[in-house]
């Protein structure tokens, strides 16, 4: 029998609070199925795993890709949203780039547990939502998004990656 575990990623103040650095704003409109999503997962006894951007003030992809500073660690725009707090048996893996995978502890904690499929919520969907889900496909992991647990910058994006995922990828879109 398949184990699963939830990943929420990139819901930091950054990207989901009003007015914050990177805001995208329909990540409060994805906060609720989140939250649905963590009820489901802790009710099945489920692992939850937060995938967070997480930078040095002089992290190399600011000027790579024309990001400015954000998710800088010790920030407040660091933080994951209140309404999404970790709870203490939540896992938190920190990340530098658009893969929840590169050069990170995903892919070693996920085998420890025995997760063989992965239920994907957060954002960004055509970033890295959509990175972390490529990273997953050719790791062989079973991979579902959930489609109103995510959110683009623009529709068009959103709604191309999530197109990518499921054709190109074999992503199961829910």
């Amino acid at each position: 029998m398949p184990k699963e575990a939830l990943l929420i990623i990139d819901m930091l103040n950054d990207f989901v609070l009003q007015g914050a650095l990177l805001e995208v704003p329909d990540t409060r409109k994805v906060i609720p199925a989140i939250k649905r999503e963590i009820e489901t997962a802790k009710r099945e006894n489920k692992p939850v795993i937060y995938v967070c951007d997480t930078h040095e003030p002089d992290d190399k992809e600011f000027s790579r890709f024309g990001w400015p500073a954000h998710a800088v660690k010790g920030t407040k725009g660091a933080e994951i949203v209140d309404e999404l707090r970790p709870q203490a048996d939540d896992i938190i893996i920190e990340k530098t780039t658009y893969s929840g995978f590169y050069n990170t502890k995903l892919d070693e904690t996920l085998k420890r547990l025995g997760i063989d499929s992965l239920r994907l919520a957060g954002c960004v969907t055509h970033i890295c939502v959509m990175f972390t889900a490529s990273d997953a496909v050719l790791r062989d992991y079973k991979v579902t998004v959930v489609k109103d647990g995510v959110a683009g910058l623009s529709k068009e994006d959103h709604e191309a990656a999530l197109r990518i995922m499921k054709n190109v990828m074999g992503v199961n879109i829910v």
